[in-house]
């Protein structure tokens, strides 16, 4: 019963929820400022040397490589934004001349099978999804959007506007980028700024952690130091021309990341025992996140009590850190690389076959409705079908979220984005107004990155604007109908069943969870004495546990007819979690000891009965309670 004074708003459907929900964070000034600087500069250049035609495929390709650049690292930055936009030149390369010289049932088969290759790589991880999206929609405009110049001069264009874009990301400075000591206050060195603030974050949240051990809130602060973890590992570990760090910067960075991973898990191991920390404890990380940040020595650190192996392991750990800050000697980033063989594997196991062919299905589809409808003149005066099929290609990216909230998130943003832009169109000036128009819409984009339909809106005008400036009439009605028939297109292909089972891409991400953390459990208990590898294997269990858990939040969010195929999978996460946190306190335990206590090894065989259990129950309908 309810007690008076108290009440119960009816919980929202998790599809209805997570489509209207946005991200949080500050406002990424350094990203609006290069969004400015890139599409528009690129298409009034092309204006004045009357190339606009060129000026539009290189703004575009500014937008797709503004779209992938996110928070991180220079040198991530040159994988994250380079490696999509070779991929669109590829698709860009290959629609056009495809578009020129076949008809359109050879046409829509070529797109349908570029589809099944885009959804394939999309399973290796972030990036490769990225570079599967711009390989299809290059695809799409290069065979949907003739242009008067030839095919390989426009992907002359789309590299240059690409690669201006990464210029900007590694060439301007960041804000705060003004670090070091006395002898450096006036020297701008920001060429690490990005590594710099994610090796701070994971002692903030070590910090963060150690507070919160003993509260109910030590589980999320411990997935909030795997995240930090994760960042900062994919920052340092970035695309080098060398093997080792080359500067002592760097390998200053990377021993400062190294002593980061035993305090981290001794805070794990005295989240684990539940027990609250002393305030002194929690002083030490910060400190050193401050070090970090300000590029200093670590100076003088409080030590916390020795009472217990946990307590003790943070000790030693605050010790080494300190020893590291002042050597500054690089260190291994305890990352596995992985092989060609895998990545193929992960292509063409189960999350490659279940989104492959229906990202081929949906782009093949829609392809031969957009060309249906131009053949059949329901465009009028307007050339370019490519808006359909691209429109479908983002609403069947599953790593963008449910299918239901995309196809909402997308509707509404088309619609409100053609209407801002007809009214825009009617008053700007032209061909300033649209420069103008494209420049702004850049610096909105990393803004509006923090929700589909933000995006969407920001895209939609700004894409308009630069097929206007491109010479096509207004077309803002007729990107809404495209963009309602892509919804359609993509609601049904994602509800059709397929060959094999539903849900593969969650059970594929629970499976290698599941064998990391096994692995871990196993080095741990065989009591070997190379902790580098410990700490690789621990890394790479959380890492893994922490893409499982993300994919079974956005499956979990589906309409129930597809939400019921993940059901139980974050269950055995969750027990999965539970094993590798105790893995760890093990660890730091045996360290002190050279023996486990009766509570670890009761822990770790309930855990393991618990997982036996579970295991092979994803996507039934009922699990255990």
């Amino acid at each position: 019963m309810s007690t008076p004074g108290t009440s119960h708003k009816p919980a929202l459907p998790p599809w209805l929820a997570h489509a209207l929900r946005a991200q949080r964070g500050p406002v990424p000034w350094a990203a609006v400022a290069r969004g400015a600087l890139a599409g528009g500069p690129l298409l009034l250049a092309a204006v004045l040397a009357g190339r606009a035609s060129l000026g539009v495929v290189a703004a575009i390709a500014a937008m797709l490589a503004g779209i992938n650049d996110r928070p991180g690292s220079r040198r991530t930055s040159v994988r994250r934004i380079g490696v999509p936009a070779l991929a669109g030149a590829v698709g860009l390369l290959v629609g056009t001349y495809a578009g020129q010289y076949l008809g359109a049932v050879a046409l829509t088969l070529v797109l349908t099978g570029l589809g099944l290759v885009g959804g394939g790589i999309s399973a290796v991880g972030p990036v490769a999804s990225a570079t599967g999206t711009q390989l299809l929609v290059t695809s799409a405009v290069g065979a949907g959007m003739p242009l008067p110049d030839p095919g390989w001069r426009s992907v002359l264009a789309f590299l240059a506007g690409a690669g201006w874009l990464l210029t900007l990301r590694l060439v301007l400075p960041t804000p705060g980028a003004l670090t070091g000591d006395s002898r450096l206050d006036f020297r701008l060195d920001f060429r690490f700024d990005g590594e710099r603030a994610a090796v701070a974050d994971v002692y903030d949240a070590v910090a963060a952690l150690l507070e919160a051990a003993g509260t109910a809130h030590a589980v999320a602060r411990r997935a909030a130091l795997t995240a930090a973890l994760d960042h900062a590992q994919d920052a340092l570990a970035g695309p080098r021309l060398r093997r080792y760090a080359s500067s002592a910067a760097e390998r200053r960075l990377h021993a400062q990341y190294a002593a980061a991973l035993p305090l981290g898990e001794a805070a794990t191991a005295l989240a684990w025992a539940g027990r609250t920390v002393p305030e002194r404890a929690v002083e030490g990380p910060r400190r050193l996140a401050a070090a970090v940040r300000g590029n200093t020595l670590a100076g003088p650190l409080p030590a916390p009590a020795r009472t217990d192996p946990a307590l003790r392991a943070l000790d030693d750990a605050l010790l080494h850190a300190a020893e590291a800050f002042d050597r500054g000697r690089g260190r291994d980033l305890h990352t596995r690389r992985r092989s060609v063989a895998s990545l193929v594997r992960t292509v063409l196991g189960a999350g490659g076959r279940e989104y492959a062919p229906r990202a081929g299905l949906c782009f093949g589809v829609s392809a031969a409705v957009a060309q249906a409808l131009h053949h059949g003149q329901w465009y009028g005066a307007h050339q370019h079908w490519y808006w359909l099929p691209a429109t479908a290609v983002f609403l069947v990216k599953p790593d963008l979220g449910p299918l239901v909230s995309r196809v909402l998130c997308r509707a509404a943003g088309t619609v409100a984005g053609a209407l801002l832009f007809a009214g825009s169109a009617a008053v700007l000036p032209r061909p300033g107004g649209l420069v103008a128009l494209v420049a702004v819409c850049g610096a909105l984009v990393p803004v509006a990155a923090r929700h589909f339909a933000a995006q969407t809106t920001v895209v939609t005008v700004l894409v308009l604007a630069l097929v206007m400036a491109g010479g096509e009439p207004q077309a803002s009605v007729g990107r809404i109908g495209e963009t309602l028939l892509a919804c359609a297109i993509v609601l049904v292909v994602g509800h059709l069943p397929v060959p094999g089972q539903r849900g593969g891409g969650i059970r594929a991400r629970i499976e290698a969870a599941d064998a990391a953390a096994h692995a871990y459990l196993a080095h741990v208990l065989g009591e070997s004495d190379d902790r580098a590898i410990r700490w690789t294997l621990r890394r790479e269990a959380y890492r893994t546990l922490a893409e499982a858990r993300a994919a079974i939040a956005l499956a979990a969010a589906e309409l129930p007819a597809l939400a019921r195929h993940s059901a139980g999978a974050d269950e055995v996460a969750a027990v999965l979690e539970r094993l590798v946190d105790t893995t760890t306190a093990c660890a730091v335990h045996l360290d002190d000891t050279g023996r486990l206590t009766p509570r670890h090894a009761g822990r770790l065989a309930g855990l393991r009965d618990e997982l036996a259990m579970r295991r092979g129950r994803v996507g039934r309908s009922r699990t255990l309670a």
